[in-house]
């Protein structure tokens, strides 16, 4: 019986971290998206305190996600911020003096901060998943959850160097999270069940009109930043 037990026990755990794998591509992505402008020491900073907390939040919002998500125009909210998150990393400015360690730190604590909140509302789906593999075990999430943070901060790293080297892949990167909020936006159960019945076209519609818009804003942000950067400063007399 014992031996049976921790069967189970293993077989869910399995399920949990290939579950954890599967979905997180696109977490992978925005923390490669968010670092790729820090220095290397920064890097391993934001990786390290952007996945103990989005290990912690996981873990507490397991508890509650079933409520969450049932909650009408929460998704919505979620998907509107995603997409600002996917705009500002696409067009996020260039860094100032290397030298400046307020500068930084801020950015640091930025980087941390948009790992924190982009991964925290594109894993609600994610949590729901591993919940259930877990059959309300929590110490199996946590123990889930831990083991494929470095598979997940592999990717990153990973994802980090082909965007340095193919800055095509900064690109893909903020469209997948578009892609994420226009999925997102229509599961809301404040407006899915009209959609089903008289706006089926949106379930693939949506995602793309999204990853437009984060696409061709961010860009658009992007070069009037750049602009700005490079006007000559006119000096006063």
């Amino acid at each position: 019986m014992q031996v049976s037990g921790m069967s189970e026990a293993l077989v869910a755990l399995v399920q949990i971290i290939i579950i954890n794998v599967v979905l997180s591509g696109d977490n992978a992505v925005v923390i490669a998206l968010a670092c790729r402008r820090l220095s290397p020491k920064h890097q391993k900073q934001a990786f390290l305190w952007g996945s103990i907390g989005v290990v912690v939040l996981m873990v507490g919002l397991t508890a509650i996600v079933v409520w969450l998500l049932s909650l009408p125009y929460l998704e919505i909210v979620g998907s509107l911020m995603l997409t600002w998150i996917g705009i500002k990393l696409l067009a996020v400015e260039e860094e100032g003096d290397d030298g400046d360690k307020l500068e930084q730190k801020g950015t640091l604590m930025a980087a941390i901060r948009t790992i924190i909140i982009a991964d925290i509302i594109m894993s609600l789906d994610n949590v729901l998943a591993m919940a259930g593999a877990a059959k309300g075990h929590m110490w199996m999430l946590m123990v889930g959850l831990v083991i494929t943070v470095p598979v997940i901060l592999f990717g990153s790293a990973l994802l980090m160097k082909l965007m340095e080297r193919f800055p095509i892949f900064v690109l893909i990167g903020a469209g997948l999270i578009g892609w994420v909020a226009g999925e997102m936006i229509i599961s809301d159960p404040a407006i899915k069940p009209w959609i089903d019945a008289n706006a089926a076209i949106l379930h693939w519609g949506s995602p793309i009109v999204f990853t437009l818009i984060v696409v061709a804003t961010g860009k658009i942000l992007e070069r009037i930043a750049a602009r700005k950067a490079s006007a000559p400063d006119i000096a006063l007399p």
